[in-house]
């Protein structure tokens, strides 16, 4: 199932096409993506990435997309791996209280969130590498959601000309392939300065031009465009999608019920829906997907007559 297969059965199931609700829709299906990566962890959705630590820095950013670890190792110049030992950081500023007790790590904790970016995290090393050793860190990982289209980047603006100077909230943005873009919009001197986006919308493509009536931004002007330069998820699809629909379909339709105050016991039902869906899904992620019938045995059920 595609992202835009999963909208129509959406909108089908609830009976409702209404434009504001289906603009909520990628939020209904991100809502499920999350409580469902959040509850089962697939080996399927494992990633490793490689680099190197810095010598006198204690500190490691995590990739934006990491969501738990398997494991942080260190590799000597050799090519020899070393696993260090997940601890707590109070842990690791008793046993190494000043950065200038280094060496090659042995430890690691989940420290808090990067300088670069505070939506992120940040591991802290027991002791601060004395060398710049490289490192592999195995992952569990945020797949990008099934959403398709979403915009990330706008492009270069087109100021046009004679708007009233003010900064305009949850201007929507019109035209392109897409819908349901919306940005802050800043207007100084007459034109459009500067575009902040607020709300990807989905179904864009890459060089969609986009604007907006005047309305939005004090009555008057025109001219105004800007480019897609960016989105997530060109193709709509997603591993969930593509191996086990029926979970992200059923915890949607869950969050769909809920935007619509529909009757509790709607509610109730396509969580129950969900909640089975989800079990089938850890018996894959926590069990099938971590043996083989060598190891295991095949699983065999009692035959009756």
């Amino acid at each position: 199932m595609n992202y835009i297969e999963l909208s129509q059965a959406i909108q089908a199931y609830a009976e409702n096409t209404e434009s504001l609700f289906v603009e909520n829709i990628p939020t209904f299906v991100k809502e499920a993506e999350r409580r469902i990566f959040n509850t089962v962890q697939l080996p399927s959705l494992r990633k490793n990435v490689t680099g190197t630590m810095t010598s006198g820095n204690k500190y490691v950013a995590l990739p934006d997309d990491w969501l738990a670890n398997y494991s942080l190792a260190v590799i000597d110049a050799d090519g020899a791996y070393s696993y260090l030992l997940n601890k707590d950081v109070n842990y690791i500023r008793e046993a190494y209280p000043t950065p200038t007790s280094t060496g090659q790590p042995k430890y690691y904790a989940i420290f808090g969130p990067r300088i670069d970016e505070i939506n992120e995290l940040s591991l802290i090393l027991g002791p601060t590498p004395d060398s710049a050793y490289g490192m592999e860190l195995h992952y569990f990982y945020y797949p990008v959601s099934i959403v398709q289209g979403v915009i990330t980047t706008l492009g270069t603006i087109t100021g046009g000309s004679a708007y009233n100077n003010g900064t305009y909230f949850n201007v929507p943005l019109t035209g392109g392939s897409g819908s349901y873009a919306y940005a802050t919009i800043t207007v100084s001197a007459g034109v459009v300065s500067n575009v902040t986006l607020v709300n990807g919308g989905s179904l864009y493509v890459i060089g969609d031009v986009l604007s907006t009536t005047n309305t939005y931004i004090g009555g008057t002007g025109t001219g105004f465009s800007i480019p897609v330069s960016n989105i997530a998820n060109s193709g709509g699809t997603s591993w969930l999608g593509d191996n086990y629909d029926p979970v992200l379909f059923y915890g949607a339709m869950r969050e769909a019920i809920i935007f619509m105050k529909g009757e509790q016991d709607m509610v109730t039902y396509y969580e129950k829906m969900f909640q089975d869906g989800l079990g089938q899904l850890k018996r894959l992620g926590d069990g099938l997907e971590r043996g083989d019938a060598y190891r295991d045995g095949q699983t065999k059920l009692r035959v009756t007559t």
